[in-house]
């Protein structure tokens, strides 16, 4: 047996019996037996923090200068004095309490922040908060939830946050000088939209897939490894594959429309209008105003006027639905919901298998599920969208649309014209 798992061995067997100071005594003693990283080596075996094993190891040299008999005698001791709390045993539940306990709506205020504040990468794990700990907790402390910055970052911890050092992924991008007042305004078109029982959605195009038998990135639990053509030539595709996603952010509901063609405004609209006609407006029975949660590129590009008309004619027009849409600013797009609550979820499912068929590509998609209840359904949209649609300058005149005063650019509402 290895040092490492005698000592793990040991540590199992004596820790029920163990109080405090015997525990890091205990500790201590051992990693004076290792001559080389005995500190580290017992850490990692037992659990216990480097602080506890060094503290048992002061301990030890205290009671070796100690004279036999005076360790409750009247002999003086020799060496610095030791502090009551290096001795101190503490009684199941003594000891102060955490924030948390004390404040039992804490976690649910950190929760509700960082709906706004968590962003993520929709084809792996990774996630990341966008303020630092001193603005979540001048935000929690202002909600009548005070918070010390060690208590954040010990909850994030336990929510599965770390931080972490910049990895090189992708190219930089210049910082928008409006960007956070655009993050706090879509923070408060959700937060009304939701107190009115309004419908919100947030919209995307995922990453275009080759159908066939082509290598899927990712693992998956198989007997024997899934054999795969050894090059992914798009020459060789059944077809490609564009999904485009929309989630219900109030219902935990994602729809997705899988197209052939492009990435166009008519399919991104079509799309939406085919969810409102088929699950939308059973959900929202009442509802005549949605808000639109979009990129800023793409078929739903802000500044793309075909988006707009589209909108106007496929949505609003047809539906009688007066529509707002909000825009995420430049290089923002990670903490659109869409990407992390529902493409990623589709990502982790089917990963490591390969898309040979549309069929199977639509299966898993609707086999997405979390264990926070998400539902996903899948469609297949085989209509041909042409690229670079034309719009004049009188259709562009003709639209029923009002921009926000909060950040023009990228908010604003299209209503009814009959």
């Amino acid at each position: 047996m290895s040092a490492f798992m005698l000592i793990k061995s040991k540590f199992e067997s004596l820790r029920l019996v163990l109080d405090e100071r015997l525990c890091r005594l205990w500790a201590a003693t051992e990693a004076r037996k290792v001559r080389r990283g005995g500190i580290t080596r017992v850490c990692a075996a037992t659990g216990l923090s480097r602080q506890i094993v060094v503290t048992g190891l002061n301990e030890l040299q205290l009671l070796d200068a100690t004279p036999v008999g005076s360790e409750f005698g009247t002999e003086p001791r020799t060496g610095p004095p030791r502090r009551r709390e290096q001795y101190r045993i503490r009684r199941p539940g003594a000891g102060r309490k955490l924030t948390e306990v004390k404040d039992p709506g804490l976690l649910t205020a950190l929760e509700q922040l960082l709906v706004d504040e968590e962003a993520g990468d929709p084809m792996g794990e990774q996630r990341w908060v966008r303020n630092s700990l001193r603005h979540l907790s001048e935000r929690l402390t202002a909600g009548g939830h005070p918070a010390s910055k060690s208590t954040v970052a010990r909850l994030l911890k336990d929510m599965g946050f770390s931080l972490r050092t910049n990895k090189r992924k992708q190219g930089a991008s210049g910082r928008c000088p409006e960007r956070d007042e655009q993050f706090r305004y879509i923070a408060s078109q959700k937060q009304s939209f939701a107190a009115a029982s309004l419908p919100v959605i947030s919209v995307d195009t995922k990453k275009r897939e080759l159908i066939g038998n082509f290598r899927n990135n990712g693992r998956a639990w198989v007997r024997e490894a899934l054999q795969v053509d050894e090059h992914d030539f798009p020459s060789q595709a059944e077809c490609s594959a564009l999904p485009f996603g929309i989630y219900d952010t109030t219902r935990n509901r994602g729809y997705v429309v899988v197209g052939q063609s492009h990435n166009t405004p008519e399919f991104a609209v079509n799309t939406i209008g085919r969810w409102w006609q088929e699950e939308g407006r059973a959900a929202y029975p009442k509802a005549t105003h949605l808000l639109i949660l979009a990129d800023g590129g793409g078929g739903n590009g802000s500044r793309s006027k075909a988006w707009k008309v589209n909108l106007q004619q496929n949505l609003c027009d047809r539906f009688r639905l007066t529509v707002s849409v909000c825009h995420y600013p430049p290089g923002c797009s990670k903490w659109n919901p869409v990407e992390h609550r529902l493409f990623s979820q589709i990502s982790r499912n089917w990963e490591g298998r390969p898309l040979r068929t549309l069929g199977i590509m639509l299966g898993y998609i609707r086999g997405t599920t979390t264990a926070t209840g998400l539902l996903v359904t899948a469609h297949l949209d085989e209509n041909t969208y042409r690229k670079g649609q034309k719009v004049s300058r009188q259709e562009m005149l003709q639209l029923s649309l009002k921009c926000h005063e909060v950040c023009p650019q990228w908010n604003y509402t299209i209503s009814p014209r009959i």
